[in-house]
C-alpha cells in the first residue's frame, strides 16, 4: 500500500504540472503580457509557499546567510524557466512547447558530466539518441509543421530546458540538509525578486487587478508552485528515486492531451508516436542505468 501510495502522489503531482501550460495559454489568449502572467503567479505562489511554511512552523537549521543566497539563486532559475517556457508558448503550440522544454533530460546529463565528471552510460548514450529521434517525430519535422515556427519560440523552449536542467542540478547540491519546504519558500523568493526585476515596467499594468488574470495565475500557482512540491514530498519518499522520475515524465503526455482537448491544438498520430519514444527512453535511461551498473559490479 505505501508503494501504491507513494505512486499516485508522485502522479498527481507531476500532473498538476501538465496543467500550467494551458492556464499560461488561456492568459495569453485573454490578451494578458508575459509580464503580467509572471508577476501575479509568482506573487501568489510567494504568499502561498511562505503562509505554507510559517503555519507548519519553519525549520531553519542549518540555514546560513551563504546558502539562503545559493537557494535563492537556484531559485531564479526555475523563475527563468518559467518565464522561458511562458515565452515559446506566446509563439508555438503548448504541445510543442512542453516537448522542447523536456530536453532537460540530455542536457542534464551533459552538465553532470561537465560538473561532477559523471560519465554517461552506454544505456544512457542510447537513451538520448532516442529522446533526439523521438523529437524529430513529435516536433512534427516530417509534416513540414516546424518551417513555418517562428525560430524565438523554438529558442524560448530550448533555452527553458536549460534553465530546468540548471535548475535539477543546483537544487541536488545546494542546502539539501534544510528543511524541504523552507528550501522551496526561499527558491520562490529568489523567483519573484526575478521577476519583478525583469518586468519592472509591467507592475503598473498589472493594477487594478483583473478577475481573469487573478484566476489564471492562482491556476498556474497552485498547479506549478504549490501542489506538486507537496505531493512530491508526500509521494517520494515511499519510492526509489529512478521510479519517480518515469512517473514525473507523465506531465508529457497530459500537456498534449490537454493541449488537443482543451486548447484545440492539431496533435497527429506521429507526434504521440514521438511523444511514446521520449517516455520510453526516460524508462530506459533510469532502469538500463542500473542494471548496467549491476552488471559491471558482478
Amino acid at each position: 500500500m505505501r508503494v501504491n501510495k507513494g505512486i499516485l502522489f508522485v502522479l498527481l503531482g507531476a500532473a498538476c504540472f501538465g496543467f500550467t501550460p494551458i492556464f499560461a495559454k488561456l492568459g495569453f489568449g485573454f490578451g494578458y503580457s508575459l509580464g503580467q502572467i509572471n508577476i501575479v503567479q509568482m506573487t501568489i505562489s510567494f504568499i502561498l509557499l511562505w503562509a505554507l511554511t510559517l503555519i507548519k512552523r519553519p525549520s531553519f537549521k542549518g540555514l546560513t546567510k551563504k546558502n539562503v543566497m545559493q537557494i535563492m539563486m537556484t531559485g531564479c532559475f526555475i523563475g527563468l524557466t518559467t518565464i522561458f517556457y511562458y515565452a515559446s508558448m506566446q509563439y508555438l503550440p503548448a504541445s510543442l512547447a512542453i516537448i522542447l522544454m523536456f530536453q532537460f533530460i540530455w542536457i542534464g546529463i551533459i552538465i553532470e558530466w561537465i560538473f561532477s565528471k559523471a560519465t554517461p552510460s552506454p544505456v544512457t548514450i542510447l537513451s538520448i539518441v532516442l529522446i533526439l529521434v523521438g523529437v524529430f517525430f513529435a516536433s512534427n519535422i516530417i509534416n513540414g509543421d516546424v518551417q513555418g515556427l517562428p525560430i524565438k519560440g523554438l529558442v524560448f523552449g530550448i533555452l527553458s530546458a536549460f534553465t530546468y536542467a540548471g535548475f535539477i542540478f543546483l537544487s541536488g547540491k545546494v542546502a539539501v540538509n534544510v528543511d524541504a519546504l523552507t528550501r522551496s519558500s526561499l527558491m520562490v523568493t529568489g523567483s519573484t525578486v526575478l521577476v519583478f526585476v525583469l518586468f519592472a515596467r509591467d507592475i503598473p499594468a498589472v493594477l487594478p487587478l483583473e478577475g481573469n488574470l487573478i484566476l489564471i495565475a492562482i491556476g498556474v500557482s497552485l498547479f506549478g508552485a504549490v501542489l506538486p512540491p507537496l505531493f512530491y514530498a508526500v509521494g517520494a519518499p515511499l519510492v526509489s528515486g529512478g521510479i519517480a522520475n518515469i512517473l514525473t515524465s507523465i506531465e508529457l503526455p497530459i500537456t498534449i492531451l490537454l493541449a488537443s482537448v482543451i486548447l484545440s491544438e492539431m496533435v497527429t498520430p506521429l507526434q504521440w508516436l514521438g511523444t511514446v519514444i521520449i517516455l520510453m527512453a526516460i524508462a530506459l535511461n533510469e532502469f538500463g542505468t542500473n542494471l548496467f551498473r549491476m552488471k559491471k559490479l558482478q
